[in-house]
């Protein structure tokens, strides 16, 4: 499909405003928004409390947190087709069901290797959910206007969930057993499943093509060892299995997209990648995200781990950047109405760049004012830029595509959401191993834990001499800091990238 022929599409694509129904409709797709955004941050305030319980491996542990992404990321792009097939309202309530039903269980998983098999099925129902919320707004709200304003509404939601995570997570961890994590999506998605039959109206593509089993096949075999990948070069490096999983992913890929060039009705029309502002948009939206969560990841260690915050205060420390990033998705909307996409995202994503440059510049002696002040800088860019960018792809977009089109978009989200941990997160880990120096009364398996994490030197700290647990608490913040400084400018010039990828891809307001 030509440019020109998009073009026509979102031209002749008939317009109506919506009324209260409309945007009732709007907040019942919130709800597994939020939860499936907390649900990303939450899990790893609850593992040491599942580890005590479950006694899991040092492997299972891994799995708990990973099985769970591996499987969303490969079912995204087959989800969102499916829905397109058979209605992307039937998908979200199968989704909905399977994902409060599967939780459930998991509260109450006995062994560790149970609670793996959950969280795996739990990410094949939560990929039934995140592209039919999407899917739906556009469905839902085809003035161009009011759907800016729903879409930036959602990515709200989605970073309010990321921000709520660590704040839920104590709040529930501090009263209940860790099965609670799970147990909160049972009333979250009651509602959903009550509400959406009266509010949301049913959509789908009037003229599906027949489902492609060997197309499903394929679009998981290149995710899963792409993400699978990732998460191994962050932990092991290229001397891991890494790079064979980046070749086993690329070589189904190319197996995909020449499979689906080749079908008169494809699972994914791959050649929406050739639409500059389609393929711009994604590239922004993953790169955001990877800023995003690369920044929490060691702005939840600083606060904690050397201004020594609880977890809840941590969480809450966070607030005042995630209102800024609802702020700013809220408020670029008018906004994008009158200046172009390739103005308005560079601009905001300057904002992100100066929070990074202020993280790269706090060095030891960082205080809490100026980390919440840069995550506020961080989020105003972020915020506006992922408004901007998944409205791009949706209107880039047949809007029979539009769950094929919104899995895609998910994808590169959760493509992001690894890629921030995995790559910045990595950076972090190893600069902090090399620039650590263990005092020498400190040997042995300590001094082996003290260098692997500083969560890890944190403990062995708290069951040291006083003295020592002083060389190693300044020492582990040294080498902590020294981390975040180069990683910090390493996220700035990712941040960069995305603005330049913007302003050369977005075009014209539209």
């Amino acid at each position: 499909m030509s440019t020109e022929t998009i073009t026509v599409a979102i031209r002749a694509e008939k317009t109506q405003r919506v009324g209260w129904r409309g945007w009732a409709a709007l907040i019942v797709l919130m709800l597994p928004v939020l939860l499936v955004s907390v649900d990303n941050t939450v899990l790893s305030f609850a593992l040491p409390a599942i580890a005590v319980d479950l006694a899991p491996t040092s492997a299972q542990q891994l799995w708990i947190i990973d099985a769970y992404p591996l499987v969303l990321a490969g079912l995204l792009v087959t989800m969102g087709t499916l829905g397109d097939r058979f209605g992307r309202r039937r998908m979200l309530m199968i989704g909905a069901t399977g994902f409060a039903a599967v939780s459930a269980l998991a509260a109450f998983a006995p062994t560790a290797g149970l609670l793996i098999v959950a969280r795996a099925v739990m990410g094949v129902f939560g990929a039934m959910l995140m592209p039919s919320t999407l899917s739906l707004l556009r469905s839902i709200f085809t003035d161009r206007d009011q759907r800016r304003f729903a879409i930036a509404i959602w990515a709200s939601m989605f970073s309010a969930g990321a921000a709520l995570g660590p704040i839920v997570g104590g709040i529930l961890l501090e009263h209940f057993g860790w099965g609670s994590v799970f147990l909160m999506a049972v009333p979250v998605l009651i509602p959903l499943l009550v509400l959406a039959p009266l509010l949301v109206p049913e959509s789908r593509d009037p003229k599906p093509g027949r489902i492609d089993a060997v197309s499903i096949v394929l679009s998981m075999a290149t995710m899963v060892p792409i993400v699978s990948g990732i998460k191994e070069l962050a932990v092991y490096g290229l001397a891991s299995v890494a790079p064979i999983l980046f070749a086993v992913g690329v070589g189904f890929g190319v197996l995909f997209v020449r499979r689906q060039l080749r079908r008169p009705q494809p699972m994914l029309d791959v050649r929406l990648f050739r639409n500059p502002t389609f393929s711009g948009a994604l590239l922004v939206n993953l790169l955001s995200v990877v800023g995003l969560v690369g920044f929490l990841f060691f702005a939840a260690q600083y606060l904690q781990l050397i201004l020594g915050l609880s977890p809840m205060n941590a969480g809450f420390a966070l607030v005042p950047g995630l209102a800024a990033m609802i702020a700013a998705g809220l408020l670029v909307v008018p906004i994008a109405r009158r200046v172009a996409p390739r103005i308005v995202v560079p601009i905001a994503l300057l904002f992100s760049v100066g929070g990074y440059v202020a993280v790269s510049r706090m060095g030891e002696g960082g205080s809490l004012l100026l980390l919440v002040v840069a995550f506020v800088s961080l989020g105003i860019g972020i915020g506006a830029a992922e408004t901007v960018s998944n409205e791009l792809v949706l209107a880039s977009a047949p809007p029979a595509k539009a769950g094929a089109a919104s899995a895609v978009s998910e994808t590169a989200y959760e493509l992001g959401a690894v890629l921030g941990t995995a790559v910045l997160g990595g950076i972090l880990t190893a600069l902090y191993r090399t620039n650590l120096v263990v005092p020498d009364g400190i040997t042995g398996e300590p001094a082996m834990a003290a260098r692997e994490t500083l969560a890890g030197a944190s403990q062995v700290a708290a069951n040291a001499d006083p003295s020592l647990a002083a060389a190693l608490t300044d020492a582990a913040g040294t080498a902590f800091s020294a981390g975040v400084t180069v990683t910090a400018l390493i996220g700035a010039g990712l941040v960069v990238i995305a603005g330049v990828i913007a302003a050369a891809t977005l075009g014209r307001r539209q």
